[in-house]
């Protein structure tokens, strides 16, 4: 193993650029090292340094997908002057692998060998120690160790909610009412529940425990569609408070720290209400909470994953490969409306908060 350089103004670029959950995980890896006063630049998407904006002591250098061969050029221009101590390529992503090559650094870090793919190991000289299967945030914390810097004791996120953030949740979400969040859509269809069963679990959120619902997303017409098929199929839709489209990135922030609770599926949203220190009921079958969950609330989780590797892949999630995604139709209809109010009622009995 190449010598530590964790001490102060060396200097380290971190590559990930997406998605939002994924650059949530390395917040608590940023931390350590700014602690050691290491000089940290991150090279990420547009979305998710908007996301990170305000995160002190961090020069974010954003990368657009969509512009390709000619983006790349452009973010090698900007950092041509700079020679890095270390680059952590934290993606394994083609894209990513390409985009790296651009940096120039006298370390290149990379994930251990039972978790390469696309060409990975052709863009690093070092990889992270080969360890057991587990959740995907320790795995990106063991990039701390070759950098010589400690693990945390316990992961620190403190991300950063400007006031005119917290200006507009207390409009929508005033205090005096308890509030569930259902943020009901991932990127990937597939991982999405029915609509009607959101609805059944907002009724009964509203009727046994007086818990106002949230409905929380973005602008695109699957989102605003799962919206409408919620609203239609509650019974209880005038107690429903309506943000889908109505919030930026750092407005979600502050929403999701009033909650009381946030019921989704494996999103973005998920890993950044867990990060804010809200209880999250996840709902997991096309992907493994056990990887991928709430890392402070996989207990709450309902995680049919094993199930259906068992019932359509015949096999377990063990001899599966890391990370894979069993995303096909019906995987989702796994999880019942009893099992996410279960869940629910033993939360709030429990009162986390």
């Amino acid at each position: 193993m190449s010598s530590s350089i964790a001490s102060p103004n060396q200097r380290v670029c971190i590559l990930r650029l997406s998605a939002l959950g994924d650059v949530v995980h390395i917040v608590p890896l940023v931390r350590v090292l700014k602690a050691l006063q290491i000089e940290l630049s991150w090279v990420c998407g547009p979305g998710e340094a908007r996301l990170l904006e305000g995160l002190e002591g961090v020069r974010f250098h954003v990368y657009r997908k969509a512009d390709g061969f000619a983006g790349m050029r452009r973010l090698w221009r900007e950092l041509m002057d700079i020679e890095f101590d270390a680059l952590l390529l934290m993606q394994l992503a083609l894209r990513a692998n390409l985009l790296s090559l651009g940096i120039r650094a006298k370390r290149r870090i990379g994930y251990d060998q039972a978790r390469s793919k696309e060409g990975h190991g052709f863009f690093i000289h070092e990889r992270i120690a080969e360890h057991p299967r587990g959740h995907v945030m320790d795995t990106l914390l063991r990039f701390l160790e070759p950098l010589g810097a400690p693990l945390p004791a316990a992961p620190v996120w403190d991300l950063p909610v400007p006031e005119d953030a917290h200006a507009f949740a207390a409009q929508h979400l005033p205090s005096g009412a308890r509030y569930l969040g259902i943020s009901p859509c991932s990127s990937h269809a597939l991982r999405n529940w029915r609509a009607e069963r959101y609805a059944a679990v907002a009724d009964a959120a509203f009727e046994r425990f007086g818990l106002r619902t949230v409905l929380l997303g973005g602008r695109s017409e699957l989102e605003t569609t799962m919206r409408d098929r919620i609203l239609s199929a509650m019974r209880q839709s005038q107690q429903a408070i309506d943000l889908v489209g109505k919030d930026t990135l750092k407005q979600l922030l502050a929403l999701l720290q009033r909650l009381d609770v946030l019921i989704a599926p494996d999103s973005g949203p998920v890993h950044i209400a867990n990060a804010l220190g809200t209880p999250v009921i996840g709902l997991y079958a096309a992907t493994d909470a056990n990887r991928s969950g709430p890392y402070r609330n996989t207990r709450w989780c309902i995680n049919r994953y094993a199930e259906v590797a068992r019932q359509f892949y015949r096999t377990t999630p063990e001899r599966l490969p890391w990370g894979k995604r069993l995303e096909r139709e019906g995987v989702m209809d796994m999880i019942a409306v009893d099992d996410v109010l279960e869940r629910l009622t033993a939360l709030i009995a429990c009162d986390t908060r």
